[in-house]
């Protein structure tokens, strides 16, 4: 191979300039090369920056000893070394594809047949890195990418019909969670006289569960024929989901600051109410938690044990608070002027379940897709949950080139 030719191991990783020509080459080589560099000029400027920064504290941390400063900024460098590889293997590749643009004008037929291919072979890998792999080292890591969720199901407007759709979303992200590894388990319902449910709350277990599911937050609408409409009516109706982020810590805390103060909370005991049997009436196993300087209270009833019933209200709290402050850091943060994230609103319709035409769409990127049973049943919903995801990486993606 051509590669075997080269040496290459004593290039240094430094800035790329113009300078790295050498006469004699291709200009048409030269050319495409300066074209690709002034279409991504904004992105190479960054990533030069990030470079810049990382040299800079690399002599910082060798310098400074364990001093606090020191340890923020090897923090900050393990984030850079990615960006820092990165950059060193594009300018490999760069040097790599001058170096076998002088091999294309060889007398030797073979010996142009072999650089034509492996020119090719690395122009596209050198175009790849500029314009996938760089803007996606680019984008800030999620804090929460290692948290679960609890997902509360709520119903909106149409009744009965509201209350029967609840039981079928509580469903789908049952099977889906499911069908990912993760571990679902639904820690209170209540269930509807005549079919449905008045509410539920999933807990769903696993490796970024809420950086997935976070997105379903919102109103979603359900158009369909109930079972008991003898006319063929097609009935409009609303459930709300809230995604909120779980994290396995007791004691969670979000930088510096706490969460809540155990002082801050009232806690409240009595009896059960509902079915139950003599239970309900007899035992105080019922638990109200008020977090007084938020006016937030999570109300818990579901078991015999008024421990239990505890441990999950706070549990609840817990990612309440926690929704409540990653809301704030948003809203502080420039992404609050992307689309996908104001639509993200609790109060926001994003996506119709059309059963009549077997039709869904979510209204915050315009996908539609004729499968819908396939998304109820849990399978689909994958897809629909990636096309989300791939929208919000490239507004983030814009949003730092911007």
């Amino acid at each position: 191979m051509l590669r075997s030719w080269r040496l290459l191991s004593g290039h240094s990783c430094r800035k790329y300039t113009h300078s790295n020509t050498r006469a004699g080459f291709s200009s048409g080589v030269l050319a495409v090369l300066s074209a690709l560099d002034k279409d991504n000029a904004k992105l190479l400027s960054i990533i030069n920056k990030r470079i810049e920064e990382r040299n800079r504290l690399v002599a910082q941390v060798v310098n400074g000893g364990p001093t606090s400063p020191v340890i923020q900024h090897k923090k900050r460098l393990k984030s850079l070394d990615m960006v820092y590889d990165t950059w060193c293997t594009w300018q490999k590749t760069r040097r790599s594809i001058i170096e076998t643009a002088s091999l294309l004008e060889d007398e030797d037929p073979s010996i142009r047949a072999l650089a034509a291919e492996e020119y090719q072979s690395l122009f596209d890998a050198h175009k790849k890195q500029l314009t996938s792999t760089f803007p996606l080292l680019l984008v800030p890591q999620s804090q929460t990418s290692d948290m679960s969720a609890l997902i509360e199901i709520k119903p909106g407007v149409g009744g009965s019909e509201s209350s029967l759709f609840l039981a079928d979303l509580l469903r789908m992200y049952t099977r889906f969670g499911n069908l990912r590894g993760w571990s679902s388990k639904i820690i209170t319902k209540e269930d509807r006289d005549g079919g449905g449910m008045k509410n539920a709350t999933l807990e769903v277990i696993g490796d970024g569960v809420y950086d997935l599911l976070r997105w379903e937050s919102g109103v979603h609408r359900v158009q369909r024929v109930p079972a008991t409409e003898s006319s063929g009516r097609v009935h409009t109706s609303t459930v709300q989901i809230i995604v909120l982020p779980l994290s396995e810590s007791s004691n969670l805390d979000t930088g510096d600051e706490k969460l809540y103060e155990e002082k801050d909370v009232k806690v409240d005991v009595m009896r059960a109410r509902g079915a139950g049997g003599q239970h309900v009436n007899k035992t105080e196993s019922a638990v109200r938690l008020t977090h007084i300087p938020t006016g937030i209270t999570v109300s818990m009833q579901d078991e015999r044990s008024q421990h239990t019933n505890k441990a999950r209200a706070f549990q609840v709290l817990r990612a309440r608070l926690l929704d409540r402050k990653l809301q704030i850091d948003i809203t502080n943060r420039r992404e609050t002027r992307r689309q996908l994230v104001r639509s993200a609103s609790r109060s926001e319709k994003i996506r119709t379940y059309n059963f009549v035409q077997d039709r869904i769409t979510d209204h915050r990127i315009g996908w539609t897709s004729k499968n819908l049973t396939s998304v109820i049943d849990g399978p689909g919903l994958q897809q629909l949950l990636d096309a989300i995801t791939t929208y919000y990486r490239q507004e983030l993606i814009e949003d730092v080139l911007d």
